[in-house]
């Protein structure tokens, strides 16, 4: 399973749609503030969460499974992530996900915490925290024990020291 995921896209909807055409993933999550009408998000395989700077009516919060991985999917804004990761790791901890996806500060990361893996894709037009590039990622599963966490400028250039290999499966830190 391949997964695309992206965040504060900015009304910058084109450049969203050609991302999503050369990943050709399996499952798109945009985590927020698209800041477009909601018919200019690219159709097909997409769950999208509702950022602060949205104003088309689409949920605060949303919850994906596949490949066997459970996913929450938030932008972040409402859990303080500017401030504290923690109510963003109780929150997926508290519905059995496995992966918690957010946006909101711009910057991309990624942590394995207590059985999650926090993952933050990033802007796709905005960096922010000193990153100097606009970022997206791609999750993709590698067999029943874990998953890649690739990261990408909105060119297709991978970005080298983001990302890696997360036991999601066996709910524990990696060794």
């Amino acid at each position: 399973m391949r997964v695309l995921i992206v965040s504060d896209s900015h009304g910058e909807g084109a450049l969203l749609r050609e991302v999503v055409d050369r990943e050709q993933a399996d499952h798109v999550i945009h985590c927020g503030d698209f800041c477009t009408e909601s018919a200019q998000l690219p159709g097909g395989w997409i769950t999208v969460v509702r950022g602060n700077c949205d104003w088309v009516e689409v949920p605060w919060e949303a919850r994906w499974e596949g490949g066997g991985i459970h996913f929450l999917i938030t932008h972040g804004h409402r859990l303080q992530v500017n401030s504290s990761l923690l109510p963003l790791q109780y929150r997926a901890q508290e519905v059995g996900a496995q992966i918690a996806c957010f946006g909101h500060t711009h910057i991309p990361m990624s942590e394995w915490v207590d059985g999650v893996l926090l993952l933050n894709p990033g802007s796709l037009v905005n960096p922010r925290g000193g990153f100097p590039k606009p970022s997206y990622a791609i999750l993709e599963t590698t067999g029943r024990e874990d998953v890649t966490l690739s990261y990408f400028t909105p060119d297709g250039e991978r970005l080298p020291g983001l990302g890696g290999k997360f036991p999601v499966f066996a709910r524990s830190n990696p060794p």
